[in-house]
């Protein structure tokens, strides 16, 4: 007879008790704290996303709230509990993985549609009751789609400055990374941080609404500018920080501690002056933004990287929409010096695929690896190449 397979091995809430596999997670707990959280301020249904404040597409393990919360690693989803119903929806590539990783606390809506979640919201919470979420982790196109699926029917959409999922998580959630963030030296970049400011300054007075700042969220943008480099998030180069850059002055809103000594240098070295980088700290970003925004101003941002909570600060009249900052439009040109460098590192990356083509030749007739092994292999000979960081993504390795 044939195994069953680890994989087909789901949860069954039919049967009494029901059936959980070893890789669900038991969430009566977690979802009892919050939902005690929820009655304290009044909130009858909560979202939860999958993002984290920068729209990052890869999050860190302190953002993870959905996994968390729900047990579901997957990389994308949204959840929303009330006082009796916790509801996960994901799409196709998840449902298995759901399926195993759910416990029976957790009904799977197998779409991802906000149509959807809102029609559920309508049925699920009362008239004049309160939806919450937190501003600071919805983009400004979600925000509006939710806003529209209640519109009109006498529901609440509540931005919480307070994260609910981070209250219930409390001391059990991930630090925040304390690694240090470092500088690219100028042999990589082909162009200073000076330089990309002075660029940026030139399209901010070029453009017909002469924007006085540019705002920036998304995290390979700050990481850019600068010619800075980290790893808080798995796979990524990027910290944690936001910056506002003025026709006059640079705000960068990072963890200044974690900053190497030659970074700190290198941003200091314009000081005092409109090339100096005025540290702030990293959650200070919102009471600086609307500081700002109280003088005769336009701040120009990027919709696609910026949050609900940060944009619905600035005024309307104040503000430059479009879907990329020049930061972000910038970085896609890339200059000669860079293309150089990404042809290097395919050059490099290739003797590493190469001599594991050949290893796999020798060692698979064997018949002692597998593909995790391989995966395995393949990283440490990315590894040893001069330059590397580590790979783009987690190996994806199958064969059959």
């Amino acid at each position: 007879p044939q195994v069953p397979s680890t994989r087909n091995d789901i949860r069954d809430c039919s049967t009494d008790p029901p059936y959980l596999p070893p890789t669900a997670t038991n969430t009566t707990a977690r979802l009892a704290v919050l939902r005690g959280i929820m009655r304290t301020h009044g909130v009858h249904a909560y979202i939860v996303p999958s993002t984290d404040a920068h729209m990052s597409e890869y999050i860190s393990e302190r953002d993870a709230r959905l996994g968390w919360l729900t047990g579901f690693t997957g990389s994308a989803g949204t959840a929303v509990v009330t006082q009796d119903n916790a509801v996960l929806w994901t799409d196709s590539r998840y449902w298995t993985q759901a399926e195993r990783e759910l416990d029976c606390n957790w009904e799977l809506q197998r779409t991802t549609s906000i149509e959807s979640i809102g029609m559920w919201i309508l049925k699920a919470v009362p008239v004049e009751g309160n939806v919450g979420l937190d501003p600071f982790l919805f983009s400004i196109d979600t925000w509006n789609s939710y806003s529209r699926a209640l519109h009109g029917s006498g529901r609440t959409l509540l931005p919480l400055e307070t994260n609910l999922v981070d209250q219930a998580w409390g001391d059990q959630r991930p630090l925040p990374s304390s690694s240090e963030i470092y500088s690219l030296p100028v042999e990589f970049t082909g162009s200073s941080w000076q330089e990309k400011v002075a660029g940026i300054r030139q399209r901010m007075e070029q453009h017909v609404r002469h924007p006085t700042a540019v705002l920036l969220s998304g995290l390979e943008e700050t990481a850019w500018l600068f010619n800075l480099r980290g790893d808080d998030i798995p796979y990524n180069p990027v910290f944690y920080s936001y910056t506002l850059l003025t026709n006059t002055t640079i705000s960068l809103f990072v963890d200044g501690s974690r900053l190497s000594a030659a970074a700190r240098e290198s941003l200091r070295s314009g000081c005092p002056g409109p090339l100096c980088v005025e540290l702030q700290e990293y959650e200070q970003v919102s009471a600086h933004l609307r500081r700002y925004a109280q003088g005769n101003v336009t701040v120009w941002l990027g919709t696609e990287y910026t949050t609900y909570g940060l944009y619905g600060i600035i005024p309307q009249d104040k503000l430059l929409e479009e879907s990329y900052s020049p930061v972000m439009m910038a970085k896609a040109v890339k200059n000669t010096h860079e293309q150089e460098m990404l042809r290097a590192a395919h050059v490099r990356d290739a003797v590493a695929v190469i001599q594991y083509l050949l290893w796999l030749e020798k060692t698979v007739p064997q018949g002692q690896e597998d593909e995790f092994s391989g995966a395995q292999h393949i990283d440490a000979l990315r590894w040893a190449q001069e330059h590397s960081r580590g790979p783009s993504f987690q190996s994806i390795s199958a064969s059959g």
